[in-house]
């Protein structure tokens, strides 16, 4: 099964605050927040959704390819990907704007305050999937500018392309609408709890609603593990215990590439749940969306010492065709 991944490439900007947020924030003056937080801590790398997961799927096996949009100052990144057998052949850079840019603020509890420039992506709105030379067996709509993530709702379904809605962050800025358009149509959404509870806010429909309405529903619960609900059947699966939390920026795109790698695979949806929480884990133990590294076999051994599964992921190990 051949995977367009569309979403945001961006560049992280990862501080680190030696403190609590909770400590600063007065819930009686939120009417007039104004805050600064001190850090002593900060490194860029690359980020952005859609080469997050592209990067994870390459690590265990796959040739992914990104649909999107990036700046002037992307030569170096496309240089990385490319030598990570990532396909950027549909990265259009736009000449005059930077690459977009997300910074994010990590407190003690591992906490976040974040903020993002869209920069080149929101030219993403200008693409469409119709100038991919083959028709993609699915397609991962990711946070994006919110008009292109509309536009690729509708080309998919015209072109009746399954996909995979993946709103997350973009829940708050995208209209109503737009949301309803995504949700109600998808194969497929990935959302973390807080993000599932806000989507049925946005859009008015319920957990009932949108679970009966969309084959796959998967949702990331951070150490609680993750639920898979398929076809009205649910299936948990754990988080996989970690040797340190460095930093959680990336960890739910990981667990989507491990999720869909998998099921590229053929694997089930249990199996394709333990691999996302297996390459969260990885993410998890380093600092940035894109610092961890493990080989396929190393991936096997940790995933079978977790999960006490001999014969799981055999087939990985076998090359990619």
């Amino acid at each position: 099964m051949s995977i367009v991944l569309t979403g945001s490439i961006a560049y992280d900007y990862l501080m680190t605050f030696p403190g609590y947020f909770k400590d600063h924030i007065m819930p009686e003056r939120l009417d007039s927040i104004s805050l600064s937080f001190l850090v002593d801590q900060m490194v860029r790398q690359r980020g952005g959704i859609a080469p997050n997961i592209a990067y994870t799927m390459a690590l265990l096996g796959d040739k992914p390819l990104i649909f999107g949009t990036a700046g002037e100052d992307f030569e170096d990144y496309r240089q990385w990907l490319e030598s990570h057998h990532i396909d950027t052949t549909y990265i259009r850079v736009v000449p005059g704007v930077f690459t977009a840019s997300f910074f994010a603020n990590t407190d003690l509890a591992n906490n976040q305050i974040c903020s993002f420039y869209t920069g080149a992506m929101a030219y993403a709105r200008e693409l469409s999937l119709e100038t991919l030379q083959s028709r993609p067996e699915m397609v991962v709509i990711s946070p994006n500018d919110p008009v292109a993530m509309d536009r690729y709702v509708e080309e998919c379904k015209q072109m009746q392309i399954p996909y995979v809605y993946d709103p997350s962050q973009q829940i708050a800025r995208s209209d109503p609408d737009e949301l309803r358009r995504g949700v109600d149509g998808a194969y497929s959404l990935f959302v973390n709890e807080y993000e599932w509870e806000l989507l049925q806010k946005h859009t008015g429909f319920s957990a009932e609603f949108i679970l009966h309405r969309v084959p796959l529903v998967v949702i990331t619960r951070g150490a609680k593990g993750a639920s898979i609900y398929w076809q009205a059947s649910e299936v948990d699966v754990p988080a996989v215990p970690v040797e340190k939390i460095v930093d959680p920026t990336g960890v739910g795109d990981a667990f989507r590439a491990g999720f869909l790698r998998g099921w590229r695979l053929g694997f089930n949806f249990e199996i394709c749940g333990k691999m996302g929480s297996l390459a969260a884990a990885y993410c998890l133990e380093q600092r940035g969306t894109q610092s961890h590294y493990f080989t396929v076999e190393e991936f096997i051994t940790r995933f079978r010492t977790h999960f006490d599964d001999a014969g799981a992921l055999e087939v990985m190990k076998q090359p990619t065709v």
